[in-house]
């Protein structure tokens, strides 16, 4: 494995739609391997493949430690409720936002295996969720934000 160059917010790819993956090859599954320790390297509970110039339909997401989420082709089918909380990015480092999101989503999506399955998220999940969606379509959370909070 791998870790690799996470791109910071004004670098182009980040604002690019990216292509679905029609065929897991051996290439994804490690680059799925290396985003799990970028991520982990950086102390992210995210990361899409964008972040690491990669413009694939692809995204990882570990918000409890040990609970990897492999998300190929991922597509929000439902949302309900409303959160608003605290936001970053690995892309944007020390900065911070507040962003509404919903309280409950679920994705469908493929794994390594190309196992379709569908995932319900609630709190950070969602939000995690929502978020590297999001990168996928060239969004980023200061597109979301409602306030912006001081840097550490």
């Amino acid at each position: 494995m791998a870790k690799l160059n996470i791109l910071k917010f004004g670098d182009e790819a980040l604002r690019k739609v990216c292509r679905p993956v029609d065929v897991i090859t051996p290439k994804i599954v490690t680059l799925i391997d290396d985003m799990i320790e970028t991520m982990r390297a950086a102390n992210g509970c995210g990361l899409a493949a964008p972040q690491v110039g990669i413009l694939r339909r692809i995204a990882v997401i570990e918000v409890e430690e040990g609970k990897v989420y492999e998300l190929i082709n991922p597509k929000i089918i439902a949302y309900t409720g409303e959160q608003r909380e605290t936001e970053g990015c690995l892309s944007n480092p020390g900065r911070w936002g507040i962003t509404k999101r919903p309280m409950a989503v679920t994705v469908r999506a493929q794994n390594r295996y190309g196992e379709e399955y569908e995932l319900t998220g609630k709190e950070l999940l969602a939000r995690a969720i929502c978020h590297e969606c999001d990168h996928l379509d060239g969004k980023l959370y200061t597109d979301v934000q409602i306030e912006e909070l001081e840097e550490d």
